[in-house]
């Protein structure tokens, strides 16, 4: 039996961007220009970042500060949760319609587009799925990312919780890997995500 070892971690909540304990950047701007500053500051050259939901914006920060010193092969594989889908998108969408519908907001109206725009900017060729939850539920992530581990499916696996409800984000991924000798457990993971980083 595999017992998947967390690798790295990063947290993006209340205007802060915090990886493995270490606050990496912080803001108080409104989330438009909080994503705006992450990206700067991380200087990551993607134009096509600026098309991107908010969701998947979220989504491909946290991806890139969980991912950039680790070497990721095509078979790491996604297990996302959240709350609200894409409600954030579905929203805006439904907005636009009152005018004309428009279709680059409408390409976002699915939760699991976020897994997507990960897979492409790593070149990964895995497995991913995105649960809908009303809370974190490291048991589920944890167990999901044992079985394609113990299957040979995946050999690391990037979990987490990517929530967004209007202006409220609160992103959690952490990177499981059966060589960490590390254990990863849920009490840990709980551990990392109730931790207070104001």
């Amino acid at each position: 039996m595999i017992n998947p070892g967390i690798a790295h971690w990063v947290r993006i909540k209340n205007g802060k961007i915090i990886a493995d304990g270490e606050v990496l950047f912080s803001s108080e701007a409104d989330i438009a220009k909080f994503l705006k500053a992450s990206f700067k500051f991380l200087n990551i050259k993607y134009p096509k970042f600026h098309k991107m939901d908010r969701l998947s914006k979220l989504g491909f920060i946290a991806s890139e500060i969980l991912l950039k010193n680790t070497k990721v092969s095509e078979d790491t594989a996604l297990v996302f949760s959240n709350k609200n889908s894409s409600l954030d998108s579905d929203q805006n969408y439904q907005e636009s319609i009152k005018d004309f519908p428009s279709p680059s907001l409408f390409v976002y109206t699915l939760p699991n587009i976020v897994l997507g725009e990960i897979s492409i900017r790593f070149n990964l060729k895995s497995e991913n799925v995105f649960f809908i939850e009303d809370e974190l539920n490291a048991d589920l992530l944890m167990d999901y990312a044992e079985q394609l581990m113990e299957s040979e499916k995946a050999n690391k696996v990037v979990c987490g919780w990517l929530n967004l409800h209007n202006i409220e984000y609160d992103v959690f991924l952490w990177l499981n890997t059966e060589s960490l000798k590390k254990e990863a457990s849920v009490k840990q993971i709980r551990k990392i995500y109730d931790a207070d980083y104001d």
